[in-house]
């Protein structure tokens, strides 16, 4: 099976900075879309950053200048930097990718563990 391993949540003060990684592993053929979601207590999970295998990248307006994705095919591993942390980041991170096993034709959705980000003084 195809597993993604999340690493780098964790208490941060306002205006600190994080780096939150996610490593895929297993039987994989390809990975296509790369991805990292967020759900706070309460709120809908959001789509907060996407980049594709092509390195098309795209966030979600409130995250606009203060993160940034990125990906390391060699590792299957993608990695999302978020600088000027605001207490309204604090949620639970989740890594999505989209990824085609070995053993299909089809590409499937994984998903990563979660990691909290809490940001307080």
């Amino acid at each position: 099976q195809v597993q993604l391993v999340e690493s780098g949540g964790g208490l941060v003060q306002p205006g600190g900075s994080l780096r939150l990684s996610c490593a895929a592993s297993g039987s994989i053929f390809s990975i296509n879309t790369m991805a990292w979601y967020r759900q706070a207590p309460g709120k809908e999970r959001e789509l907060v950053a996407s980049i594709t295998d092509g390195g098309t990248k795209m966030y979600v307006d409130s995250v606009l200048d203060r993160f940034t994705i990125s990906r390391d095919g060699a590792s299957n591993t993608v990695y999302l930097q978020m600088n000027s942390l605001k207490p309204e980041d604090t949620a639970d991170y989740y890594c999505k990718m989209t990824v085609r096993p070995a053993w299909t034709f089809q590409n499937v959705a994984v998903w990563g563990q979660g990691a909290l980000v809490t940001v307080s003084s």
